[in-house]
């Protein structure tokens, strides 16, 4: 029996075992989803990058679908057909990813109104294993020191990036005239530097300047980036005050 490529894919291995160490009507750090909710969510999103990766290897790329619409059919599954399904999906993304080694690295590929490049798909999905391995786990020394991987902050900036910021810049519903410009700053490491106005927002990396207005681990960097919090507030360490603190982590909602 074929299993899923964990040489690729490093992070599927903690995510399974954390996922089995719990029951699926388990709470988890992501609100309001429960165990069962973070597999069906990872179901849907191995099956969807593979979706889009493989229609663009054979000349027939397809629009990326919402997260309801990849992941209700996953809903109706027992327990057991789900996690069957999610490693399933887990084996085909590892073969759609190993075809697109052919592919020039730096080449463009259409995913959710943007564009990522080829190994991004395959990055992208070790991120959302690791996040959502800490979403179960909470944390421990493991899951921090996989959020804290240098390639995890890079991922989330340039493959990802501004959609981690839209629903935050929704909330704030900033108007013409207001402007943020903040810096998030782990030691030895660039500055994540987001800004937002009233017509956009930007994220980008930045060598360190004045003031940050965050200072903290790169672990927890991650964190806020995706919208979560440490179980110690005290890794978040600002003398912003409370107006230009409160508007960064309303922007860091995430998705």
């Amino acid at each position: 029996m074929d299993t899923v490529d964990t040489d690729r894919f490093p992070e599927f291995a903690p995510f399974a075992a954390a996922v089995q160490r719990r029951a699926p009507e388990n709470g988890t750090w992501c609100e309001a989803w429960t165990v069962r909710d973070v597999v069906i969510h990872q179901t849907g999103n191995a099956e969807e990058l593979a979706r889009v990766l493989e229609g663009h290897l054979t000349g027939d790329p397809v629009e990326t679908r919402r997260f309801e619409e990849r992941e209700q059919p996953y809903r109706a599954m027992t327990n057991a057909d789900l996690w069957a399904a999610f490693c399933d999906r887990m084996l085909h993304l590892g073969r759609v990813v190993a075809a697109a080694d052919e592919l020039p690295a730096d080449t463009d590929v259409a995913w959710t109104g943007r564009t990522m490049k080829v190994p991004w798909f395959a990055e992208h999905m070790r991120e959302e294993l690791a996040l959502h391995s800490w979403d179960v786990t909470g944390d421990d020394a493991p899951a921090q020191d996989r959020l804290a991987q240098p390639w995890m902050t890079e991922h989330s900036v340039h493959a990802v990036g501004v959609p981690l910021l839209r629903r935050g810049a929704e909330i704030l519903a900033l108007k013409d005239g207001d402007h943020i410009e903040s810096r998030i700053r782990v030691a030895g490491d660039d500055d994540v530097m987001v800004t937002a106005d009233a017509q956009r927002t930007t994220i980008a990396l930045a060598a360190p300047e004045g003031p940050a207005t965050i200072e903290t681990d790169a672990a927890t960097r991650v964190l806020l980036l995706w919208g979560r919090r440490p179980a110690d507030p005290g890794r978040i360490r600002s003398a912003a005050g409370p107006r230009e603190l409160g508007r960064l982590r309303t922007l860091l909602s995430g998705y």
